[in-house]
């Protein structure tokens, strides 16, 4: 129930987000802008202008612009006189009007933001000088301003010369407000950005957060914060934080179920957690874990309970026939650890399905010699039989020799289980059948096993991207 809430939830909220996007659509003041061009047409200083624009190469929709002209004209020009008429008459399209005259001794400096930064003109520099300013949002971006200014001073000692000089600006660029806020937004965001495989696009996942590693592993399944769906191939989640927590990301499937895994992970004001998500396995920012996780020496996920935190340092001691160290290694591994080892042992299930065969022929093989044995009353197997065993044995190394530089190509590292099962049983077979080529096949079986659980401490210490 809560989870089709929650879905529900979604679903309103996007129909909300998108509904009208004409009803509140700004309009240009368009008394002032044509005030202000006829100014710059007719009485602009050709030398004294710049011009700049912006677009977005996709959408051809400006994203900044500036247009700054100085003139020269009489107070009875048209254009002049009716300065302060179009700035009144436009005054409802804006959000900011200010009007400056002269005597007033305070200096007007506009912010101007832009996707490449941050700048301040300033417009109003001396007691002297008269101002008009508007700032209205840009009808085809409301994360934009445009900024309508006209700067002017009087010239001259008496009331003969009616002449001023000024400037006009026309400028477009993000809002400040905005802006500055999202800044100070982004400092706190966390985010989750993830991807997944086409066959896995129907899943959701569910996002927990918790003060610390404690708090963390007693909250239930229940207690999730945000339940995330896939659109797309992707999935996202953003929260700001005002300091450092620990949070869980775990899969629903299609069913409805929870799956028997997830990820715990450091959750960081001002960082993007990024990870890829296979049928099986999943790939994740090795930078991430390096810069704020567990790596990092900051990591809340702390290690004084019985769980092993991913990013430990595990250590490996030779291996034996009796297998001890192997199975002692596998019962020190946290279930995350676990996990990452079992979905990429996956890519070799199908040469590890044939080697099943080839130990269940073995095994029939060795019973038919048994057999014989016992019929014609020969003691033990010795070497007696090796020429019939030795086919399978080849094809024991043979195979090992394929998994391996299988795995090598696609992963660079895997599952050590399946090479401890394997030396299990070759143990067993070369109690009875102490044969070179079965003391071959496991040695080389062995080498692999040393091989790989080094490989599965790089693994689960530093997880590939």
């Amino acid at each position: 129930m809560k989870r089709i809430i929650c879905l529900l939830l979604i679903t309103c909220s996007t129909f909300a987000a998108y509904a009208d996007p004409f009803a509140d659509q700004p309009k240009r003041p368009e008394k002032v802008i044509a005030n202000l061009n006829a100014i710059i047409d007719l009485h602009s200083h050709k030398a004294g202008q710049s011009f700049a624009i912006n677009r977005n190469p996709n959408t051809n929709i400006i994203e900044s612009s500036e247009k700054i002209a100085t003139f020269s004209c009489f107070t009875y020009d048209a254009s002049f006189e009716t300065i302060a008429e179009s700035f009144m008459a436009d005054e409802p399209l804006c959000y900011q009007i200010l009007h400056m005259v002269p005597g007033n001794k305070e200096v007007f400096k506009l912010k101007v933001v832009t996707n490449e930064g941050s700048k301040t003109i300033v417009l109003r520099s001396k007691k002297e000088q008269e101002m008009w300013l508007m700032c209205t949002k840009n009808p085809e971006n409301p994360q934009l301003r445009d900024a309508y200014a006209i700067v002017w001073e009087e010239m001259g000692d008496d009331d003969v010369n009616f002449e001023v000089e000024g400037t006009v600006y026309m400028i477009t660029s993000l809002r400040p407000d905005i802006y500055e806020k999202s800044a100070e937004s982004n400092k706190r965001m966390f985010k989750i950005e993830g991807r997944v495989d086409a066959n896995i696009a129907d899943s959701l996942y569910n996002i927990y957060i918790a003060d610390s590693r404690d708090a963390l592993y007693a909250l239930d399944d229940d207690d999730y914060v945000a339940c995330v769906p896939v659109v797309n191939k992707r999935f996202e989640f953003q929260t700001e934080l005002d300091h450092p927590m620990v949070g869980r990301l775990r899969c629903i499937f299609p069913d409805g179920s929870l799956c028997s895994a997830w990820i715990d992970l450091d959750f960081v004001p001002g960082e993007t957690y990024r990870i890829t998500v296979h049928n099986g396995y999943y790939d994740e920012d090795r930078d991430y874990e390096r810069r704020v996780g567990r790596q990092s020496g900051r990591s809340l996920l702390v290690t004084d309970s019985p769980r092993v935190a991913v990013g430990d340092t595990l250590k490996v001691n030779s291996v034996n026939n009796s297998d001890d160290e192997m199975d002692q290694w596998m019962k020190t591994i946290s279930p995350e650890q676990k996990m990452r080892l079992e979905m990429k042992g996956k890519v070799v299930e199908s040469d590890m399905e044939a080697l099943q065969g080839i130990y269940e022929q073995v095994g029939e093989k060795f019973s038919e010699v048994q057999d014989f044995n016992k019929k014609w009353g020969i003691e033990g197997t010795g070497n007696a039989s090796t020429p019939q065993l030795d086919p399978l044995y080849e094809q024991i190394v043979s195979l090992n020799k394929k998994m391996d530089a299988d795995i090598i190509k696609l992963y660079g590292n895997m599952l050590g289980e399946a090479y401890s099962e394997q030396n299990k049983k070759l143990t067993v077979m070369l109690l009875a059948d102490p044969s070179k080529k079965g003391k071959k096949a496991q040695k080389y079986v062995q080498k692999l096993m040393e091989k790989y659980m080094e490989e599965m401490n790089k693994l689960v210490a530093e997880p590939k991207w």
